[in-house]
């Protein structure tokens, strides 16, 4: 098990991922493989070089500084991707940024410093940090270093999971810690979690009934809407009923997002075949409806 996590970003005065002012901490690796996942980033626990074309100003110093050769100008992604180690010497040149490192590890005491300097924002808005990823529960023993030290400065915690985890682990190393968990449900059926995430959600459906026998009120369900996979009356109403029979109060809807589409060109990677443009507030509207009828109350 690897102890120390790489973090692809942390975004600062977050308004979005738990209540007030919040850093929110992105975490790499991530054990499901999502089609319609927006941080394709997340996904490799390992670093990655991405390349953005519209900085490259074609001064060629990525290719002196690549010791395998896996530079070329001709090529339109830059980047040989299977010669390439992932030395990271190609970034560490590059003047205009095109070519960057995906993952920066922090030690755990850095990391705490840092967060620590939005107290101010934290104390005054009723907010605080937020772990996130990929999935933030692979590395609990780096978690558990840097929640005993946020928990110390009496931070306000969110995690945002999958749910993937071992519960046994979760529950001794990171539960004790937290406020709050917003745990993704996005299917109710096991079958089409596989095909469409690349593992079953037994473990995942299993992790949220223990949760919410454990401590039901730290526990804030949501489900990502994904048009035409997730999104549908049948799959809502399935997990509506899922989340009635656990006993959970109210859920999210997540609507859904395009934008990281583009993470996939940088990275070498394809892109799903999804649509480019947000939901339709009428296909927002059709999913609340379907949890209405499951006689489940939604926060949209």
């Amino acid at each position: 098990m690897n102890r120390f996590p790489l973090v692809v970003d942390i975004k600062r005065e977050s308004l979005e991922d738990g209540p007030g002012i919040r850093s929110v901490v992105f975490f790499k690796g991530c054990p499901l493989r999502c089609v319609f996942c927006h941080n394709p980033e997340t996904h490799d626990k390992s670093l990655e070089i991405a390349f953005h074309s519209r900085n490259c100003i074609g001064c060629g110093s990525c290719v002196i500084a690549c010791p395998r050769g896996a530079i070329a100008l001709d090529f339109p992604g830059r980047i040989l991707r299977d010669r390439c180690d992932r030395c990271g010497r190609c970034a560490d040149a590059c003047p205009a940024m095109a070519l960057r490192r995906v993952g920066i590890h922090y030690p755990v005491e850095e990391l705490t410093d840092l967060l620590l300097r939005d107290r101010p924002f934290y104390r005054h808005s009723e907010g605080g940090v937020t772990l996130s990823g990929g999935e933030c529960t692979m590395f609990p023993f780096y978690l558990r270093s840097l929640l005993r030290r946020l928990k110390a400065e009496d931070i306000h915690i969110v995690l945002e999971t999958g749910g993937y985890f071992d519960f046994a682990t979760f529950r001794s190393m990171i539960l004790p810690y937290l406020d709050l968990i917003y745990f993704d449900v996005k299917f109710a059926d096991p079958r089409a979690h596989e095909q469409y995430c690349g593992r079953s959600n037994r473990r995942i459906l299993d992790n949220f009934h223990l949760l919410m026998l454990e401590s039901p009120d730290s526990v804030h369900p949501r489900i990502p809407l994904i048009p035409g996979i997730t999104a549908t009356r049948e799959n809502i109403s399935a997990i509506a009923a899922f989340l009635r029979n656990e006993g959970a109060a109210q859920c999210s809807l997540l609507r859904y997002n395009p934008l990281g589409l583009d993470k996939y060109e940088t990275l070498g990677k394809e892109a799903p075949d999804l649509p480019c443009g947000f939901m339709e507030i009428s296909e927002v509207k059709e999913a609340y409806n379907a949890l209405l009828a499951g006689r489940h109350s939604c926060q949209r």
